[in-house]
């Protein structure tokens, strides 16, 4: 290993190198990465509510509302606005903690890998119940499975309550179940379908209609404890409800599955994520994410191949990805996306992030506010999608203010060499040297292809 490939660890397996990091792993790069995979799973939150405590926050918000709309209220705008300032409190407790984790954190690889997952299995803060629920997810069910098995990963996250809540499965209802004949309610096919598209096998596995109508109704019953049909202790927290459980055996892709209530559901998502699909599927994306936005045939060969040979050991699928063919090539392909941009940069610069509804302003102008992605899908992950001209001009102008706000007497070189190391181009180095100020040097730096570039 030399310097130049603790950059690589760094910059392209990491969240951008903090001062002292670069330097600090050159005497073995791989090994510092992969140290950080470790069964207790991915760097841990802190002080941001659970799902429990998030739905509990929203069921009070719409009581709220509910009483603002039917009893009146002296000054029913301010009332509704503090009932919407409890739920931003929630949704900036989880940003914030979020946010200082990735900036601060040695562990920039497992941070990345939990971003990944969190990513894979999206959900979006669209509308008041999820603006609470959607960081939930990654918080609870994906970074304590970072590095655990697919299998136990897939579960925790595809029936969290954030999940049942985004992808509407909350609301599916068995129609021959028995508040199914007495509702008139029916299925909602969401949350099968986009398990087997997004989730697992993807769009060419081989799925057919009815396969996704047969697990929409296995995954009856899974939902969220409300007031309206459960206990208090149960409210805000998935669960499965018979009562809303479509009877009798289902088959799916060929496998029959006998009606074992909730586990029936539990069963499908168990084969569906030790399938040979999922495993070359979700190989080809890892390599996608980490590697290359053109992965060779061999890289995706290598990490399949771990994945079957553990038989989705998430530790394992980490460790072959670091020692993958090209791993450590030194050609820049892979353009950052804006949220990536900003963590490097605010870790780039040694610099706090900001708290609240300025940290918020700053992923908007980005142009990535984390668990907004447009769909279940997630965030792309390609060039094309983040380089448009008015992308680079949000990146230009949130660069300049950045610089404005922590210039302080370091020469931009220093900095440039701390953040990128051996990866700092001759080009880029003149650049930042010959710069009129240190507020243009760092807007060099940052605005540089090797910085951009990971």
């Amino acid at each position: 290993m030399s310097l130049i490939n603790a950059a690589i660890a760094a910059t392209r397996f990491g969240l951008g190198a903090r001062p002292g990091e670069i330097t600090g792993s050159a005497a073995n790069p791989r090994n510092s990465l992969l140290r950080q995979i470790r069964p207790e799973g991915g760097p841990t939150l802190s002080g941001a509510p659970s799902s429990r405590e998030a739905g509990l926050t929203f069921l009070a918000y719409r009581e709220d509302i509910d009483r603002i709309q039917s009893q009146g209220d002296p000054d029913p705008d301010a009332a509704a606005q503090r009932a919407r300032d409890r739920l931003r409190a929630v949704q900036h407790s989880h940003l914030d903690a979020r946010t200082a984790l990735a900036v601060n954190t040695p562990d920039g690889f497992a941070e990345r890998w939990v971003r990944f997952w969190s990513n894979h299995f999206s959900v979006s803060a669209d509308g008041p119940e999820m603006s609470v629920l959607a960081p939930t997810l990654e918080a609870e069910a994906v970074r304590p499975n970072a590095f655990a098995s697919f299998e136990q990963l897939a579960l925790a996250s595809i029936l969290h309550p954030a999940m049942l809540a985004y992808l509407d499965n909350k609301a599916s209802i068995g129609p021959n179940s028995p508040l199914g004949r007495q509702s008139g309610r029916g299925l909602n096919e969401n949350l099968a379908r986009e398990v087997l598209e997004l989730h697992t096998l993807g769009p060419q596995g081989g799925y057919r209609q009815a396969d996704v109508e047969a697990f929409a109704r296995a995954l009856t019953g899974w939902t969220i404890g409300s007031p309206r049909l459960h206990d208090s202790r149960a409210w805000g927290q998935a669960l499965f409800d018979s009562r809303l459980h479509e009877r009798g055996a289902q088959t799916i892709l060929g496998v029959r599955y006998p009606d074992t209530g909730g586990e029936q559901a539990r069963a499908v998502i168990r084969d569906l994520a030790r399938s040979g699909g999922t495993a070359r599927r979700l190989s080809e994306k890892l390599a996608h994410h980490f590697l290359s936005d053109a992965p060779s045939p061999d890289q995706i060969d290598h990490i399949d191949r771990a994945w079957r040979q553990s038989d989705g050991d998430l530790a394992e699928v980490a460790a072959a990805l670091l020692h993958a063919p090209g791993a450590f090539d030194t050609a820049f392909t892979q353009f950052k996306s804006p949220e990536a941009f900003l963590i490097s940069a605010l870790r780039a610069l040694d610099v706090a992030p900001p708290r609240g509804q300025r940290l918020l302003g700053a992923f908007a102008a980005v142009g990535q506010i984390p668990f907004s992605a447009p769909s279940p899908e997630g965030w792309p992950d390609d060039e094309a999608s983040w380089a448009d001209p008015d992308a680079i001009k949000k990146r230009l102008e949130f660069s300049n203010t950045l610089a404005r706000q922590t210039a302080r007497g370091v020469p931009p070189l220093q900095r440039a060499e701390t953040a990128l190391g051996e990866r700092l181009s001759a080009e880029t180095g003149l650049a930042v040297r010959r710069a009129d100020s240190e507020v243009q040097g760092l807007t060099l730096l940052l605005m540089s292809p090797d910085f951009l570039r990971r």
